[in-house]
């Protein structure tokens, strides 16, 4: 899926626009015991009370591609005869209607979700009727040619929330209120089949993680059955790892600044492209950006090599989750500098009388601690 398939399909979760029946779920305590069920009608609910519900399942379907949503791909034999996607397809063709693939699917992400404490598991299948648009995206006026029908489950914390102070218009005065249980944001959930080029696609599904450092491995594998996402820190740390490592002493600041400002640059450049799929590369993608930069050949390989090791052979790089795009941040033990990444060419190296230093040009305003301060001119 792509972003722009993502939002129409968050746009249709609206108020009358979604056309779905009921909403279904269960409570579970921190014993992983089903407390109650939920079985509630959208139509039946007010209005208020049914814009909230919505609301927590839209949310499975927000963040990033590639960080917050992760696409998940089904081999031909799941398809074929796999007993995870089997469930999947029986619950969104039977509109959820069956008891029993519910507390299947219930009981298979109760058994293996990491979450402390109480949660709530909300199920919701909904039908969109695909309005036709040329390639340009506009609407010719002709009918519907598919029906999308997907699930959508949101695993959402459930806190207490404090008491608060209210008044009682009655007495005129104020009392302490305490209010019930809350249902917090979903921390995890997926959505299937995804949305591709606007119809049906059976072979992939959407997973969704509020916390991208926390991948809920054991829940991955048991709904999908397929290798969980490497978490986002843990790319990071990687990619550093392989720069720091192959490159020893090339990985000079220039060499960290002009990556830097040549993956900035590739990001800014799909922004303005308003290129639909997400913006990725490959590790021999990084290894040009190297060469351009000057490092040795024998030291690129090495780079390539680790990060085959590290992600996988010609594993996709998500640049987002590989580098701080929106800030330059200069560490030493004693000082911490963050630049503005359009003016990183200002900061340069230099040893003078035998130390190492970072020079930064002062010429403009300087201010510590919010106060502006002026520099002696040179006598």
């Amino acid at each position: 899926m792509i972003q722009k398939e993502i939002n129409e399909i968050r746009r249709h979760l609206i108020g009358e626009r979604c056309c779905v029946g009921k909403i279904y779920g269960c409570f579970v305590n921190q014993q992983k015991e089903i407390i109650s069920h939920i079985e509630s009608s959208l139509a039946l609910m007010p209005q208020g009370e049914r814009d909230k519900f919505l609301t927590i399942i839209r949310k499975v379907l927000s963040g990033g591609l590639g960080k917050n949503l992760t696409d998940v791909t089904f081999t031909t034999a799941q398809v074929t005869d796999g007993e995870e996607h089997k469930l999947l397809m029986k619950i969104r063709d039977c509109q959820a209607n069956d008891e029993e693939s519910r507390e299947n699917i219930f009981r298979k992400i109760i058994d293996n979700v990491a979450i402390e404490g109480n949660y709530v598991i909300l199920l919701a299948v909904d039908a969109y009727d695909v309005p036709f648009k040329t390639k340009d995206g506009n609407s010719d006026g002709l009918d519907s040619t598919d029906v999308f029908t997907y699930i959508v489950c949101a695993i959402c914390p459930v806190k207490d929330s404090k008491s608060e102070l209210g008044y009682i218009p009655e007495e005129k005065e104020f009392h302490t209120f305490i209010t019930p249980q809350i249902i917090s944001n979903p921390e995890t959930g997926f959505m299937f089949p995804a949305f591709d080029d606007r119809s049906t696609n059976i072979y992939n599904a959407l997973f969704y993680l509020k916390n991208t450092s926390v991948v809920q491995e054991k829940l991955f594998d048991a709904l999908f059955k397929a290798e969980p996402p490497m978490p986002v820190p843990e790319q990071k740390e990687n990619f550093t790892n392989a720069l720091t490592n192959s490159l020893e002493n090339e990985c000079s600041f220039d060499v960290v600044q002009s990556i830097h400002e040549q993956i900035r640059e590739r990001i800014e450049q799909h922004k303005e492209s308003k290129d639909p799929a997400p913006i990725d590369f490959t590790a021999n993608d990084v290894g040009n950006m190297l060469k351009y930069s000057g490092v040795p050949e024998e030291k690129i390989q090495a780079f390539c090599d680790k990060c085959d090791e590290e992600f996988g052979k010609d594993a996709v790089l998500i640049p987002t989750n590989i580098i701080e795009s929106k800030k330059f941040e200069v560490v030493t033990p004693q000082v911490k500098i963050t630049v503005d990444p359009e003016y990183t060419y200002a900061v340069e190296t230099r040893i003078i009388d035998g130390r190492k230093y970072l020079l930064i040009p002062a010429d403009d305003s300087v201010a510590i601690n919010g106060i502006n301060i002026r520099i002696p001119k040179e006598e």
